[in-house]
């Protein structure tokens, strides 16, 4: 049984009903193409990030002030550049980073503040621990090297505030966002801290005997936005292939029903068989048996 909105567009003259189908797909292909764009918009953002990380990820160490002058901020051209730290670790404000993706559960990254020798602060994730055995929390997480050290670490921007707003138990952070870091350090170390970026260690010097497991490098993988951008242009093309063939169809039908009246034979549109209910099926060959 038809709906009354598709009576009422079969009603409409042939040149009505065609600058409709017509028009369904044009806003169509418009959606597509606003989704399409879309994915083309994350897929060139995605290889800026892929030829930054290749340009800057195994790039010579250089002292952090040749990236990051006193009273400046990190340039996002210098994310994951490499820098050289001298100094050592405030391994008594050393907090941890909850609920981050490693290993298959839900880690804790370690974060020790790092005093250079000109008295700057700068962040240093060392690496990550799982949760413990029969707590959340990890079991043991290896101390910092005391005394004086020479890091060699990455330099990343901060992270943002969880939008959720959630918080983290004493000692840890949910995020690693520089400002609320700064603000659980003693006053001393968090007034100090850089705000523009924290790094991410590749050594340290001494090594010590343990240390978290190391973090792993950015991942290459370019990401499915390429394809899902093309996808959406055969969708908008297929919406225009589907509506000639819906016009190629009705045109079909009236030429066979034009001929037919010619011809004087009473014309009827083929109808779609009716696909029985397999249970209807079923009981009707059950009556059927009963009744032999």
């Amino acid at each position: 049984m038809s709906s009354p909105r598709a009576a009422g567009i079969q009603s409409l003259p042939r040149a009505g009903r065609w600058a409709i189908y017509i028009a369904l797909a044009v806003l169509f292909a418009v959606a597509c193409a606003f989704l399409s764009n879309w994915q083309f918009t994350r897929n060139a953002g995605r290889s800026e990030q892929l030829a930054l990380i290749a340009a800057n990820y195994d790039a010579k160490p250089v002292a952090l002030d040749e990236l990051i002058p006193s009273g400046a901020g990190l340039d996002p051209a210098d994310e994951w550049r490499p820098v050289r730290l001298e100094g050592r670790y405030l391994a008594d404000d050393q907090l941890l980073a909850r609920n981050r993706a490693h290993g298959g559960t839900a880690a804790y990254e370690v974060l020790v503040p790092f005093q250079l020798d000109d008295g700057r602060v700068i962040l240093v994730d060392r690496g990550w621990e799982p949760p413990g055995d029969q707590q959340p929390d990890p079991d043991a997480v290896p101390a910092a090297p005391s005394g004086k050290v020479t890091v060699i670490a990455r330099l990343r921007p901060g992270e943002a505030l969880p939008p959720s707003g959630r918080s983290a138990p004493k000692g840890q952070v949910p995020t690693i966002n520089l400002a609320l870091v700064a603000d659980i350090l003693q006053p001393a170390a968090g007034s100090a801290l850089e705000r523009s970026a924290y790094a991410l260690m590749v050594s340290e010097d001494p090594a010590p005997a343990e240390r978290p497991t190391a973090l792993e490098p950015p991942s290459d993988d370019p990401g499915p936005y390429l394809s899902y951008a093309i996808q959406w242009i055969l969708f908008a093309i297929m919406g225009f292939v589907f509506i000639g063939y819906v016009i190629h169809t009705e045109r079909r039908h009236r030429r066979e029903e034009a001929e037919a009246r010619e011809a004087g034979i009473a014309f009827a549109p083929p109808t779609p068989r009716r696909r029985r209910d397999r249970d209807a099926v079923d009981e009707d060959a059950l009556i059927d048996a009963a009744g032999r």
